[in-house]
């Protein structure tokens, strides 16, 4: 089969190659993947940011495809369904364990630049039958995230949520807030964004290089009151001020580190407004199969910036790696 390797812990260091088809073993399906969408996490393992066990590597977490062979003993599935793998198999549901994510695709397991893969049938979530399989490869790191992000702060009409910039996670989260009834206050660095935020629903928006001091502003669109939800997908540059635009009894979901892991914060307001800090490593498999049922309950289809073909990998890792240049996803196609 054709795939593309990352043969070593440096930008544009993949190379296409020819390797045996892998076969199903018992509980397995085989996947005849279609596409694939970049994460944070695949560009942090291109540079060498994230350990992996050695080289080479089939990268890429997140992809979709359909089944087109089935393993001993699997039998809720059938060749040609349209199906997401999950990018940490072993966490079916639950609570987070060190077991649960052990395993995970494009790190040490195969990923998502090759024609097939062989991964448990029980990995597998149902593509919803609105999407395409750029638009499916989009859901499991994302709209996972983004879906937990929603349900950690328990959403419902006139919520507030606060959004971080506008990649994947920011952007399904967009969708399923506004799915919710909640209002909506997105932050980016570009007016033309902005507006496309606006145009899936956003109530107010702010450009933070204009100012700075988003946080304040904040406070002054919800009359002192603050957010309900603050999804903080940048990182220790701008906790600080995620923590002062939350609610009292308001949620901090943490999920990103772009402007690095390390923050200096008072803890104070924590204290004194009761708020939740919760961090997040994606989610299960059962997470990623309500994220779906509520994509598909609602119509929501995932935003796709750039496809690129596969031949074209280092480029798209480049348009992912360029500092927020993007708006969704950066999608490859097989």
């Amino acid at each position: 089969m054709k795939a593309i390797e990352l043969i070593a812990p440096e930008p544009g260091a993949f190379r296409q190659t020819e390797l045996p088809e892998p076969k199903a073993g018992r509980g397995e399906v085989l996947v005849r993947l279609r596409a694939a969408t970049l994460n944070f996490l695949d560009v942090a393992v291109a540079a060498g940011h994230f350990p992996v066990p050695g080289f080479p590597i089939i990268p890429v977490a997140d992809g979709a495809g359909e089944i087109v062979a089935l393993g001993e003993g699997v039998t809720a599935l059938a060749v040609g369904e349209r199906v997401i793998p999950h990018f940490m198999p072993n966490w079916q549901g639950g609570a987070i364990t060190p077991h649960n994510v052990a395993a995970l695709r494009g790190v040490n397991l195969p990923g998502s630049l090759a024609e097939y893969v062989a991964v448990p049938a029980n990995s597998v979530v149902a593509l919803p039958a609105h999407l395409d399989f750029v638009q499916g490869a989009a859901l499991p790191i994302a709209a996972t995230t983004a879906w937990n992000a929603v349900r950690s702060a328990q959403l419902r009409l006139g919520s507030v949520v606060v959004l971080l910039g506008t990649g994947g996670v920011s952007i399904f989260a967009l969708q399923f807030a506004k799915a919710a009834g909640a209002t909506v206050i997105i932050a980016s660095s570009s007016d033309d964004k902005l507006q496309r935020a606006r145009e899936l629903g956003a109530d107010h928006l702010i450009n933070y290089r204009a100012t700075p001091a988003w946080d304040e502003t904040v406070l002054q669109l919800t009359a002192g009151r603050g957010a309900d939800l603050v999804v903080e997908t940048a990182g220790g540059a701008t906790f600080a001020r995620s923590i002062n635009a939350a609610a009292m009894g308001g949620t901090v979901f943490t999920v990103g580190f772009v402007t690095g892991t390390a923050a200096s914060i008072d803890l104070l307001p924590v204290i004194v407004k009761a708020l939740r800090i919760v961090g997040n490593n994606t989610g299960s498999v059962a997470d990623l199969a309500e994220a779906a049922r509520a994509i598909a309950a609602h119509c929501i289809v995932p935003v796709i910036d750039q496809v690129f073909g596969i031949d074209e990998t280092p480029a798209a890792y480049a348009a992912l790696g360029s500092g927020g240049q993007h708006f969704g996803k950066v999608a490859i196609l097989h």
